[in-house]
């Protein structure tokens, strides 16, 4: 599954970072007793009245106020605490037998005093007694019995969960029992989408494996009425919390086929996930529904009762009743169409392959569609019928990638058709569901007039959808915890089939962010290894994040490099070949790969390193001549109270100016080695080409003679080695391993640099220090840094075109760098900005804006009154899906808090903006300093809300804490977003990115304790 966000493919890193810097104002002036705004505030156009917002938080940061004021917030979680305890207090009060509560009593008169004897014996009598009853208490009855106690032997007795009937229900893990294995599903359903509701039939071959008085598999938010075993009725016990049904038997069913059928309904979904609803308006105005599946990780079975675990493989034949005027897809080819004589239409489906419950999915729409051959399959298009004609591109890049993957892989596609269809109101990316791949319409339309650089966003999510048919689909991971065999892989492979196949997209230097992006999750203590231990459902959800994705696909990059490019080929074609249609663990593809290698290591050996713990490592490279020594240790920012003795078997490449295209290897298996070099150098350069995951440290001389190798000739180095120094520097500036000094040193050399990779990056972490510091309120530091980006890179900015540009290198370095011109106000950027939005006004809104340009030019236009409203009617009426998300973007980006309130509102709750951009929007808004503090309130005060759209853990979730908290800096906001997250108890507290923003808050503190000296004296 490809994951949302701003157009993720995977997302331009600059989208969804979680890096230490992000957007953090310490203080803003607001107005003071300003109420609460309604959620349901009339639509824009708005008046003064219709939004009026204080954040409850930033009553913390007016300005003047001190870090340890205490607002409400903190008074409300403290007495939350002490309401806490005297709930427990009551309790267990309450458990205790009413005999236990007693009074005391005054009786009249008074008696004489006993003797001190006389207690002495009283008080032992009563110690003998109490000890004696004690031990014939806590006794075992059977230790007073003739026969005595039979000795245990078996564990602990399990505690059975109560299922809705008040039965206890018969199983007491969220993972399912392996006895019992779904062989085939026949599934018909009937969605009603003017009640959005469905009903469903699905009958269940099972094969008993081991003798067993139970059947336990999913369901989950369906009224079922009616179920039967073998057609015998059979009564159905239910335990919600793990949506898990059982049938309990009196006897143990022997090993053999069963069937079971259950008859069902349920509700069309509301949340993007199982068997939901979605709406659009046509270009007439005229609202438009459909029904959509999205099943991966946990949501088949809220379509129908399944076995819903990847390993759980059968074989599925799908019916779908509909009226005629609507179109139904499934994974599998349409086999027939029954007239049902009472208006409906029932459409049967193949018998698909074998496959997990998670890639089965069916459509029910009225969608236009494109189609062509490619080799035995017949590859389609399907979009809203408006949008037509903006699916032929696609069409086209599917039909190469799949040439190109069927000869890669050595084996066909393995149906005969393949339908990309592009959803209005989707959440997730993509999805690869087999046969049946449903998108974003970002992800999958684009115009004839599109740019390049809109191609290779849409080219990038079909290659690795494509990838997925293979890996993820033909072969599965076995549970999810290795759910990077998948996401990893079709990362890795998207980035290699794009650059072979479509080389003019530029998808190589891609790849190379997409590492550094990885990097920057990894480096926390609260990451987690490639491969996890995963056990509830938010843990499953918390799996689809950048260590599964970018950094699985980084140490594959490391892996093909550490072998030849065919051994690397023909050990995944050894690894589809032998687990087609079966599920693997790591270790298979380890073994693969080890069967066919050459090299002098063991795959496996190597690559657990990578994958069983977490983190990267630090290597800190010392030159005494020709002696090199080399150590390594875990790169962790966080590192208090932290002891780490993780090794990691390393490939190190290396270069040196005697010979910059002899490319040579050394093995890093311990912490400390020695390496020899033939002949003095004047520098070396580890990790070549950046293809290793880890960073690189040399020592001071080790450093000068780097630096000055590149001011004497920029072009000494590669584009990616230059991209990763400066990335590792930056890095190590944050470990405290190097001065801000150092990093300013080596940007000494960049106004001299002219390629993209180098140049975007040094503006990304320059920008990220900015904004830091102007949120801070840390004037006059955030100028002198506006000052040093215009030194640096004015003259470059000044230079650039405003003119239409075909190379997507030069377009995505103009991007960056007019971006940043723009929103610092260099170099006229804004008035040449305004012009171009102008001319393209008096246009008719047909041409006149490049398209790598449109979403800069767009947020100036914002800027105005009059300009934003240009842009929401643009947002609501365009029917070309880049330039509408341009403009969403830029809508967001406004500086009026009325207009920020506004958005958020109606992207919440769907009505003007679907609710799938809201991370999005949040994102944008998060990264200004006028609407940070907003929207973290938004977001605190309808977390509720916010749950209940998209689930614990997802990747929506993730974006938007991530969004909303990582550029804090304060000890203010430190105590703020804990105690908030502290609170949720259930309802997210225990999600593992609460604690990595926890954590990015405490490395910002940090950074700025370190560097805010240095930043004056230096900048």
């Amino acid at each position: 599954m490809e994951e949302f966000g701003s157009d993720r493919s995977p997302l331009p890193r600059n989208m969804i970072e979680n890096s230490m810097f992000e957007e953090e104002p310490d203080v803003v002036d607001l107005a003071n007793d300003s109420p609460s705004y309604p959620i349901d505030s009339p639509s824009y156009p708005i008046d003064s009245d219709d939004v009026v917002y204080e954040p409850r938080s930033s009553r913390l940061l007016v300005r003047g106020l001190g870090e340890n004021d205490l607002d409400e917030d903190e008074e409300d979680y403290e007495s939350s605490a002490r309401l806490l305890g005297m709930s427990f207090m009551n309790r267990s009060s309450n458990q205790r037998s009413p005999a236990s509560s007693y009074t005391r009593q005054q009786t009249p008169g008074s008696c004489s005093m006993p003797s001190a004897r006389t207690m002495v014996v009283g008080v032992l009598i009563l110690v003998l007694v109490a000890s004696m009853a004690m031990v014939i208490y806590f006794l075992p009855g059977c230790t007073f019995t003739k026969s005595g106690c039979k000795k245990a032997n078996s564990p602990m007795e399990k505690i059975y969960p109560i299922s809705t009937s008040g039965e206890l229900f018969p199983w007491t893990e969220l993972r399912l029992p392996a006895s019992v294995q779904p062989v085939q599903y026949n599934i018909s359903l009937h969605p009603n989408l003017t009640s959005m509701t469905f009903q469903g039939n699905v009958s269940i071959l099972v094969e008993v494996l081991q003798e067993t008085k139970k059947i336990v598999l999913h369901s989950s938010d369906m009224n079922i009425t009616k179920a039967t075993f073998d057609s015998k009725d059979v009564k159905i016990l239910e335990y919600k919390p793990w949506q898990q049904i059982a049938i309990k038997f009196t006897e143990d069913l022997q090993k053999g086929k069963y069937v079971l059928n259950f008859v069902y309904k349920a509700n069309l979904s509301s949340r993007y996930d199982g068997f939901y609803i979605s709406s659009y308006a046509d270009t007439n105005g005229t609202k438009r529904v459909l029904a959509a599946t999205q099943f991966e990780p946990l949501a088949a079975r809220k379509a129908f009762p399944c076995f819903d675990e990847p390993a759980f493989k059968s074989t599925f034949l799908i019916r779908m009743t509909r009226e005629p005027e609507y179109t139904s897809l499934s994974n599998m080819p349409k086999a027939k169409t029954t007239d049902l004589k009472n208006g409906l239409l029932e459409d049967e489906f193949e018998k698909s392959v074998k496959m997990s419950s998670y890639l089965v999915a069916f459509v029910v729409a009225e969608f236009s569609s494109v189609s062509k051959n490619v080799s035995k399959s017949t590859v389609s298009v399907y979009a809203v019928p408006d949008k037509k004609e903006q699916m032929h591109y696609a069409l086209d890049t599917a039909c190469k990638l799949l040439e190109f993957y069927n000869t890669f892989f050595d084996s066909d596609y393995p149906l005969s058709k393949l339908d990309l269809v592009a959803i209005p109101d989707f959440l997730a990316g993509a999805m690869e569901n087999w046969g049946l791949i449903t998108f974003r319409e970002t992800t999958l339309l684009v115009g004839d007039h599109s740019s390049p650089i809109d191609k290779q966003l849409v080219t990038s999510v079909i290659a690795h959808e494509l990838a997925h048919q293979w890996f993820g689909n033909l072969v599965t991971m076995r549970w999810w915890n290795d759910l990077w065999l998948n996401e990893g892989f079709a990362t890795y492979m998207q980035y290699m089939s794009v650059e072979t196949v479509f080389p003019e997209l530029n998808m190589d230097s891609e790849f190379l962010s997409v590492r550094f992006k990885a990097f920057a999750k990894d480096v926390l203590n609260s990451s987690h290894p490639v491969s996890a231990i995963v056990n509830t459902p938010e843990q499953v959800e918390e799996m689809f994040d950048s260590v599964s994705y970018e950094k699985g696909a980084s140490i594959l990059l490391m892996l093909s490099s550490a072998l030849t490019k065919e051994e690397f080929q023909k050990g995944l074609i050894e690894y589809l070949q032998t687990y087609k249609f079966a599920n693997t663990e790591s270790d298979n593809l380890w073994n693969s790969l080890t069967q066919v290698s050459k090299q002098p290591f063991n795959v496996a050996q190597m690559m657990n390193t990578w994958t069983i713990q977490k983190g990267f490592p630090l290597v800190t490279v010392k030159r005494n001549g020709t002696q090199v020594t080399l150590t390594q240790e875990h790169f962790l920012l966080n590192a208090d109270n932290v002891t780490n003795d993780s090794l990691w078997h390393i490939p190190l490449t290396y270069v040196n100016d005697s010979c910059l295209n002899c490319t040579q290897v050394f093995h890093l298996r311990n912490k400390t080695a020695t390496l020899k070099l033939p002949d003095q150098v004047k520098w070396l350069k580890f990790n070549y080409m950046s293809d290793g995951f880890y960073i690189v440290h040399y020592d001071e001389e080790g450093w000068r003679a780097l630096i000055e190798a590149l001011k004497a000739d920029f072009k000494v180095l590669t584009h990616k080695d230059k991209a990763s120094l400066i990335n590792n520097v930056f890095a190590l500036s944050r470990l405290g391993k190097v001065s801000f000094r150092q990093v300013l040193n080596l940007l000494d050399y960049i106004k001299n640099e002219t390629e993209t990779a180098p140049l975007t990056e040094a503006l990304f972490q320059l920008g990220q220090i900015f904004r830091l510091l102007d949120k801070r309120s840390e004037l006059n530091l955030a100028s002198r840094m506006s000052s040093y980006i215009k030194d640096h890179f004015g003259s470059l900015m000044e230079n650039q075109s405003w003119e239409q540009e075909s190379s997507v290198s030069k377009m995505t370095l103009r991007a960056a760098l007019l971006d940043m011109a723009c929103s610092l106000d260099i170099a006229n950027c804004s008035q040449k900005a305004t012009l171009l939005f102008n001319n393209w006004l008096n246009l008719n809104k047909s041409s006149g804006i490049p398209s790598d340009l449109m979403t800069t030019v767009f947020k100036v236009a914002a800027r105005t009154e009059d300009g934003w409203g240009v842009l929401l009617d643009t947002y609501k009426n365009s029917i070309y899906v880049p330039e509408k998300r341009k403009a969403l973007v830029a809508l967001a980006s406004t500086q009026d808090v009325r207009k920020i309130i506004w958005i958020l509102q109606r992207t919440l709750d769907g009505s003007m903006i679907p609710t799938p951009e809201f991370p999005l929007v949040v994102h944008t808004i998060c990264k200004n300093f006028a609407g940070y503090l907003y929207a973290w309130d938004f977001v605190k005060e309808n977390w509720d809300k916010i749950i209940q759209k998209f689930p614990i853990g997802s990747f929506a979730i993730q974006s938007l804490i991530t969004s909303t908290t990582s550029h804090f800096s304060t000890k203010t906001h430190l105590m703020e977003t804990q105690n908030f997250f502290n609170s949720l108890g259930e309802r997210g507290s225990q999600m593992r990115v609460v604690q990595e923003a926890i954590e990015t808050i405490k490395m910002n503190m940090r950074w700025i304790e370190r560097n805010l000296e240095t930043l004056q004296k230096w900048l």
